[in-house]
């Protein structure tokens, strides 16, 4: 098992394109811990914003009578991927892992299996 500060640290050096990485409690909207970002990407604010698209999005599952878990969450802007991986397990409850990615310097596809791995791996 990993710690947070491990993770974090994990995401930024081995996923291609990190920009910024984050653990975030979406019942507070709080984030835990952060690594990366910089004044053009305040992780504390995307990090409370996040927390109301995974509500909405867990809202909206409720009311169709869904019966599934998110795994993650794809936002697709011009330039970054936005990946919100909601975690798994009793100590990941309510919480989840938020990564930004440069688009033209990552591949999404390995970073969803990196960020799936380090969520296994980590202890909270």
């Amino acid at each position: 098992m990993v710690s947070l500060e491990t993770s974090l640290k994990e995401a930024m050096t081995s996923i291609e394109g990190s920009l910024g990485v984050a653990l975030v409690d979406y019942t507070s909207g709080m984030a835990l811990g952060t690594l990366g970002g910089g004044k053009d990407l305040d992780l504390a604010v995307a990090a409370a914003g996040n927390t109301d698209v995974i509500r909405a999005k867990v809202r909206t599952m409720e009311q169709l009578g869904l019966k599934d878990e998110i795994e993650d969450v794809l936002i697709t802007l011009g330039d970054q991927y936005h990946l919100i991986r909601l975690l798994k397990g009793r100590s990941g409850n309510g919480l989840f892992l938020y990564l930004v990615l440069h688009k033209a310097k990552s591949n999404l596809a390995m970073a969803r299996h990196r960020l799936r791995r380090i969520e296994a791996e980590l202890e909270i």
